[in-house]
C-alpha cells in the first residue's frame, strides 16, 4: 500500500489533487478554530470545558462532533455542512412530490446542475435560520447552559447581526470547499469534511475516556472500535452479483455484444446518508423547544419537556429507537431515490442486455426491485445496529449525557466508509495510468 502511496504522489494530476483535498481541508479546520466577531473566546473555551459532557451539550454532541468542536465555540465555521446536508434532504424529499424536480433529475447533468443550485439557495437560508437560532440561544444563555460567563462580548442586535453574517459566510465557504473537492479533488468533498471534523475530535474524546473511565475501559473500547471498523469494512465490501448476458448484435460491418457480466447491489446501497440525515434530523425538535422556551419562565411546556426527556439524550430507550427507525427509513429511501429499477432494465434492454430467465423489461425491473428490497433490510438493520449500540454501551454507567461520541458507531462507520470511498476513487485513477493499486 505504501508504494501505491509513492505512486500516486509520482503522477502529477494526481498529486496535485490529493494537494488540492488536503490544502482545503486544512482551510476547513483553521476556520473551524477561527473565533466570530463578536464571541469572547476566553469565556467560550472555560464553558465549553465547563460542560463538556454534561447534560447541557445535550442533542448537540453529534452536530458538534460533525463540525469538528466548532459549534459549540461558535467559531467561523460553526454551522458547518449541516445546512447543505438538511438542504440536500428537502430536495430529495421534494423530488418525490413535484413532479418538475422529477424532470430536472431525468434531464441529465443539466437538470442536475440546476437542482444542485437550487439546493445552494436552500442551503444559504437554513445557514441564516440556524446561525441565528445559535447566537439567540447564546445570548440567552442556553447554549452552553450550567455556565454563568458570558459567551457573546456584544449582545447588542447590530453585533448578533455580524455574528449571524459572518457564520452564514462561513457555511457557504464550507459548502463551496466541499464542491470543489469533489470537482477538482479526490473523494467525496462533503463526507471528507465530515470525516475531518470526526478525526479531529477522537484525540480529546480518547483523552476524556482515559480520564474518566481508566485505562482498562479505554482499551476495551478500543478493541471494540477495531471490532467495528472490521465489521463496517466486511458488510461494505458485500454485494450481490446479478449476471448480465448481452446477445450478440451488428452495427455495419461489426459485431458487439455476446459478452458476460454481472450488476453488482452492494448490501449498504445507501453508504452513510441515512445515519446523516437521521442525525440532522433529530436535532431541529431540541432546537425549536430551546428558541421557542421563555427565558423568563422556569417551568417548560408538556411538549417541550417530552423533548427534553426523549429526544435529547442519546441513551434514552426512546431516542434510540427513534433513531434506529430514522436510519432504516432513510435507508429505504435513498435507496428507492438513487437506484431505480424500471431505468436499470430500460438501459439494459436498450444496449441488449437481459437477466438470464427474465424477459427484458417489466419482469427485469420486477425482479431488481425483488433483491434490492431483500438486500436493503439487512443493510438497513446493519447501519441502525452499528450506529446506535457502540453509543448504548459508551453511555451505560456515565455520568452525562456525552457518550464519547468520536468512538460511537456513527463516527466509527462515517469515518470507514468514507476512508474506502476515498481509496477506492485513488486506486481506480492508478489503475487508469496503469500503476498498481493499493490492493495487490
Amino acid at each position: 500500500m505504501l508504494s501505491a502511496f509513492v505512486s500516486a504522489f509520482r503522477t502529477p494530476d494526481l498529486r496535485r489533487k490529493i494537494l488540492f483535498t488536503l490544502g482545503l481541508i486544512a482551510l476547513y479546520r483553521l476556520g473551524a478554530a477561527l473565533p466570530s466577531p463578536g464571541v469572547d473566546y476566553q469565556n467560550v473555551q472555560e464553558c465549553v470545558k465547563l460542560v463538556s459532557g454534561g447534560e447541557s451539550a445535550g442533542i448537540y454532541q453529534l452536530i458538534n462532533l460533525f463540525s469538528g468542536g466548532a459549534l459549540l465555540q461558535l467559531s467561523v465555521f460553526a454551522i458547518g455542512i449541516m445546512p447543505y446536508i438538511t438542504a440536500s434532504i428537502i430536495i430529495q424529499l421534494l423530488t418525490v412530490v413535484i413532479p418538475r424536480f422529477e424532470e430536472l433529475r431525468k434531464e441529465g447533468q443539466s437538470g442536475q446542475t440546476k437542482m444542485t443550485q437550487y439546493t445552494r439557495y436552500l442551503s444559504v437560508a437554513l445557514a441564516i435560520l440556524q446561525a441565528t437560532g445559535l447566537v439567540a440561544l447564546a445570548a440567552r444563555g442556553q447554549l452552553l447552559q450550567g455556565c454563568n460567563e458570558p459567551i457573546l462580548a456584544d449582545t447588542s442586535i447590530f453585533g448578533m447581526i455580524i455574528i449571524v453574517l459572518v457564520m452564514t459566510a462561513g457555511a457557504s465557504l464550507v459548502m463551496w470547499f466541499g464542491e470543489q473537492i469533489t470537482e477538482r479533488g479526490v473523494g467525496n468533498g462533503m463526507s471528507l469534511l465530515i470525516f475531518a471534523g470526526i478525526a479531529a475530535r477522537i484525540p480529546l474524546d480518547g483523552k476524556a475516556i482515559l480520564d474518566t473511565r481508566g485505562g482498562l475501559v479505554f482499551g476495551l473500547v478500543c478493541v471494540a472500535v477495531l471490532a467495528i471498523i472490521v465489521a463496517v469494512i466486511f458488510v461494505e465490501q458485500g454485494q450481490r452479483r446479478i449476471p448480465v448476458q448481452y446477445a450478440k448484435r451488428v452495427v455495419g460491418r461489426k459485431m458487439y455484444g455476446g459478452s458476460s457480466t454481472y450488476l453488482p447491489l452492494k448490501v449498504n446501497q445507501a453508504g452513510v446518508i441515512p445515519v446523516i440525515f437521521a442525525s440532522s434530523l433529530l436535532y431541529l425538535p431540541n432546537l425549536v423547544a430551546q428558541l421557542t422556551s421563555s427565558s423568563t419562565t422556569t417551568d417548560p411546556s408538556w411538549w417541550q419537556e417530552i423533548i427534553q426527556k426523549y429526544l435529547v439524550d442519546p441513551t434514552n430507550p426512546v431516542y434510540i429507537a427513534i433513531y434506529f427507525g430514522l436510519i432504516v427509513f432513510f435507508t429505504y429511501f435513498y435507496v428507492a431515490i438513487t437506484f431505480n429499477p424500471e431505468e436499470r432494465a430500460d438501459e439494459m434492454k436498450k444496449f441488449g442486455g437481459f437477466i438470464p430467465g427474465y424477459r427484458p423489461g417489466k419482469p427485469t425491473a420486477d425482479y431488481l426491485n425483488y433483491v434490492l428490497s431483500r438486500i436493503t433490510l439487512p443493510g438497513s438493520i446493519y447501519l441502525g445496529a452499528v450506529t446506535v449500540l457502540p453509543s448504548l454501551f459508551l453511555g451505560a454507567g456515565s455520568t452525562g449525557q456525552s457518550a464519547n461520541m468520536a468512538f460511537g458507531g456513527a463516527a466509527v462507520l462515517i469515518m470507514v466508509s468514507v476512508g474506502l470511498d476515498t481509496v477506492k476513487q485513488i486506486e481506480s485513477q492508478l489503475m487508469n495510468r496503469n500503476y498498481e493499486g493499493f490492493l495487490k
